[in-house]
């Protein structure tokens, strides 16, 4: 794993990560999801977050140059947010992909295999968030 990234809080139900704009980021984020997901008995929603995660760094990384933040909460309820930032003002804009192109489906995937997502601006830059419904909470259970 590449030990440029940057635990910034890790508690049960929080974690945050910042990663330098390199290729290496977007292995590095699904690991420490994926790990962090485990150690929070989460394992019915990591392949997805896992891949959601990996298309949204790999957007920032495609379009901005500098560090790109994760961050988890779930505090005994019944979704999980995950949040990707970066120094980019610009939200993203989802596109058709025609049938032969390689890329623009990424937030094509966030929107269909999240519960809620969004985009808000910051103070440096950008955050794309989603939402996903853990196992054994069913849709409309929010306190």
């Amino acid at each position: 794993m590449n030990d440029s990234a940057g635990t910034l809080a890790s508690t049960p139900g929080f974690a945050e990560w910042s990663f330098p704009a390199e290729p290496g980021a977007v292995r590095t984020a699904r690991t420490l999801v994926r790990d962090t997901l485990h150690d929070w008995g989460m394992d019915g929603v990591t392949d997805v977050t896992v891949l959601l995660v990996s298309e949204l760094v790999t957007n920032s990384l495609r379009y901005a140059s500098g560090p790109i933040g994760v961050r988890m909460y779930s505090h005994a309820g019944p979704t999980l947010l995950v949040e990707v930032s970066d120094p980019l003002p610009d939200p993203p804009r989802e596109r058709a992909a025609d049938p032969d192109d390689e890329g623009g489906r990424g937030l094509q995937l966030v929107a269909c295999a999240s519960r809620r997502w969004g985009t808000r601006r910051g103070r440096t830059g950008k955050t794309v968030w989603f939402e996903l419904g853990l196992p054994g909470h069913p849709p409309g259970d929010d306190p």
